[in-house]
């Protein structure tokens, strides 16, 4: 089956006006992009903020004819013409086979590699990191997950007990265990990735190794953990500074990442009572601490 794509700016449009108009229409998959270059790093919890210049894309059957859908789309928002909008025809082809066509082995250090399931690689003390893009966030290509594998590939992991705290896709919590961690507590906010990361570990074979869980059923002892990962944001790191340092044995190790440059001042400081910091490590505009409990 084919498909015809449109894309459209919300310009003035209501957004869950437009979208269920789109909806009616016949669309099958609906996404929104930044026109404007205008990130938003850090939403609240529960909260999925537009941006300000938003262009709606919608995914039509090629069958169904585009007077039924713009009559649809004017109809349901009340407007006599549509805002200039851009459509296309896609041609029949295996969707999920073309996105993985982008996604390559990436070494990260010396040996870690991350590598889609299909994919090998050659070479012959490497540590590989089985994992697909998915809809849970890490898969390696972004400056904050890449800081900390090529920083765990560096260490001589022989930590007993790791944390992960905001686990995402499981990434950093199956790459620990594969270049020696005993055991890792993954937590995350989200449940979607929850699931991806018991999947991910089951599909590395580490799963039993690997707990994965919500922040309600995470209940650390002081001194528990050898070594603790959080590859979040820069105020949900802050927020939860006196929560990660005392659960971190004396003399552990803590790597904080998704910070942006001009935010490492105010992280370094609110873990400045228990941690000792290293100089930091920097990747296109982001920044990764790392630390040692005093």
């Amino acid at each position: 089956m084919g498909w015809q794509q449109l894309k459209m700016p919300l310009a003035t449009l209501d957004q869950a006006r437009c979208e269920q108009a789109m909806l009616d229409a016949g669309a099958a998959a609906i996404t929104y992009t930044d026109a404007a270059d205008q990130p938003i790093l850090e939403p609240a919890p529960g909260e999925a903020p537009l941006w300000r210049e938003a262009i709606l894309t919608a995914l039509f059957d090629d069958k169904l004819s585009f007077e039924h859908i713009a009559l649809t789309l004017m109809t349901a928002l009340d407007c006599e013409t549509l805002p200039d909008f851009d459509i296309e025809l896609l041609p029949e082809r295996e969707w999920e086979r073309a996105w993985l066509d982008n996604f390559h082995p990436m070494l990260f250090g010396r040996r870690l590699w991350v590598c889609p399931h299909q994919m090998t690689v050659d070479a012959d003390d490497a540590v590989v990191v089985r994992l697909d893009p998915g809809l849970a966030f890490g898969t390696g290509t972004h400056a904050t997950t890449s800081l900390c594998l090529q920083r765990l590939d560096a260490l001589a992991l022989d930590a007993p007990r790791v944390l992960d705290f905001g686990c995402g896709s499981g990434i950093l919590a199956i790459a620990a265990l594969k270049l020696g961690a005993r055991e890792v507590d993954a937590v995350d906010i989200d449940p979607q990735a929850i699931t991806a990361t018991r999947t991910n570990a089951s599909d590395n074979g580490v799963d039993a190794k690997l707990n994965a869980m919500l922040p309600n059923a995470f209940a650390a002892s002081p001194d528990h953990y050898d070594l603790v990962l959080a590859n979040i944001l820069a105020q949900p790191l802050i927020d939860n500074a006196a929560l990660l340092c005392p659960v971190l044995r004396h003399g552990g190790r803590l790597l904080l990442s998704g910070i942006l440059g001009e935010q490492a001042k105010a992280v370094r400081d609110a873990y400045a009572p228990w941690i000792e910091f290293a100089p930091i490590a920097r990747q296109d505009g982001w920044v990764l601490l790392d630390g040692i409990r005093r």
